[in-house]
């Protein structure tokens, strides 16, 4: 297998993303959730969040703006296993987040086929005051070069 111990707590470069209720009401859309919290002002207003709040999920949009870390993978060996999101508050329209990628575990398993690399990559998401919204976290699954043949 070619990656090792080293790369966790490499990081990427810090990126901003805006957040704002077209990104939101896109997003739900896309998704195929209407629920009213996510694009109705009057609805959302009256809930415990008092005001529309994005998707759980809406964090792979914010993923998606950064540049990520440069580990130079093979991507004919990479599988997405997992993806959970750890919240400590919603992400709302009008929040200004500061985010960054960073390796953060590697570890072994014996699959089927022979040994799998699991690859947990967090995306930390944080608000202007450096207090923490979400952790967007990914598990890539990354098979040994037999496997892939």
């Amino acid at each position: 297998m070619e990656l090792d111990q080293s790369i966790i707590g490499l990081t990427g470069p810090v990126f901003t993303f805006e957040v704002d209720k077209r990104h939101i009401r896109q997003f739900a859309q896309a998704i195929g959730d209407d629920n009213p919290l996510y694009t109705d002002e009057e609805y959302a207003a009256k809930t415990p969040y008092g005001g529309i709040i994005a998707p759980p999920t809406f964090p792979i949009v914010i993923g998606s703006e950064g540049e990520g870390i440069s580990l130079d993978l093979d991507p004919k060996r990479m599988l997405h296993g997992e993806q959970e999101f750890l919240y400590t508050r919603p992400i709302k329209p009008g929040d200004r987040l500061v985010c960054q990628m960073k390796v953060t575990d590697l570890f072994e398993r014996e699959g089927k086929s022979g040994k799998m690399q699991f690859l947990v990559l967090d995306t930390e998401i944080k608000d202007e005051s450096g207090e923490m919204v979400v952790v967007s976290r990914m598990n890539i699954i990354y098979r040994s070069i037999q496997q892939h043949v």
